[in-house]
């Protein structure tokens, strides 16, 4: 029992110390005792004896110096890893202590990508609005990639999005809820729509707005005509602005492929009043799976744990059952 004792804090009793978490925590972002040491304000032959401090502590070397920067090992990593989680559980508790003394019942920092907010978020948030109206609510949307950025680097408690190449899966959890189809919106009476069963073809012939290359949205688009031997449309706009689209769109006869969350949305009554309608055209453009992502082995705070139930629950009652993965 006592050898259990000392291995519980055995790295406090050796002097590791608050400093020392957040060294660590900035070298391994940032791969540069330069600028891990600017990043928590001192210099770098402070930032040096901290190092050497930390490697009399654990007993052993944790990183390898080279010309560029600094390269963690096994133990360098596990520690970046811990400090990290630590010091936001420590942000956590202030924000906590914060709320409480404010008088506020809780935040909640939720990330999402175009559809998913408008198709699932919206929704959840007009009924927590009802039954939690001093919660403090931030959404972010934009593109997964720079969601999953946010919520590693603790501005956001979950999202709504993919995991994309180049983060580290295993740093996450993801609920899978299903693909995202693609529509194709117009002006209300853009010239297609007096069509009887308009083509793809028939759209390529007009200006598009789209997501610039390199977006996943745009991807599934060249990709989907690529492989059905499709050219590509004549003309682009390349915008990542939402607005931009639709004012486009609305003064124009250009074609904007979006989620088909966002053309409901924005055709319906609830939209742009009927200014914009999709196109009935037949394909099956649907950008790849996305899903509810958490911080792996994280504990939500009270307010957002609770939002992210009301999201599983708005989930159960559309049929769609999020699946582990």
């Amino acid at each position: 029992m006592e050898l259990d004792s000392v291995k519980k804090d055995m790295l406090i009793r050796q002097g590791l110390k608050l400093t020392h978490l957040r060294l660590l925590a900035a070298l391994d972002k940032t791969g540069q005792i330069s600028a891990a040491a600017a990043q928590i304000a001192i210099s770098q032959p402070a930032a040096s004896r901290l190092l050497a401090e930390i490697e009399r502590i654990v007993g052993m070397k944790f990183y390898q110096r080279h010309p560029h920067g600094v390269t963690m090992n096994a133990v360098g990593l596990l520690l970046g890893e811990r400090a990290r989680w630590m010091l936001r559980a420590l942000d956590d508790a202030g924000r906590d202590i914060a709320e409480i003394s404010s008088g506020q019942r809780g935040s909640v920092n939720i990330g999402a990508v175009t559809g998913p907010a408008i198709e699932l978020v919206l929704p959840v948030i007009r009924e927590a609005r009802l039954l939690y109206p001093d919660h403090d609510i931030t959404i972010d949307v934009d593109t997964s990639d720079k969601l999953a950025e946010r919520l590693l680097g603790g501005s956001l408690d979950f999202y709504l999005g993919r995991v994309l190449p180049g983060l580290d899966a295993s740093a996450v959890n993801m609920q899978l809820v299903g693909d995202e189809p693609v529509s194709l919106i117009v002006r209300k009476g853009h010239p297609l729509l007096g069509r009887t069963n308009p083509s793809l073809q028939d759209c390529l012939d007009y200006d598009w707005v789209m997501q610039p290359p390199g977006g996943l949205q745009r991807y599934t688009v060249d990709r989907y005509l690529l492989d059905h031997a499709y050219h590509p449309p004549n003309r682009v706009v390349n915008t990542n602005s939402l607005m931009m689209m639709l004012a486009i769109v609305t003064r124009t006869n250009a074609i904007a492929p979006v989620s088909r969350a966002v053309a409901d949305f924005y055709a319906g009554p609830d939209g742009l009043t009927g200014r914009i309608e999709t196109l009935p055209v037949d394909h099956k453009m649907a950008v790849v799976p996305y899903g509810l992502v958490t911080l792996r082995g994280y504990e939500l705070p009270a307010a957002s744990a609770e939002i992210h139930r009301m999201l599983l629950k708005h989930l159960d009652s559309q049929q769609i059952e999020p699946r582990a993965e």
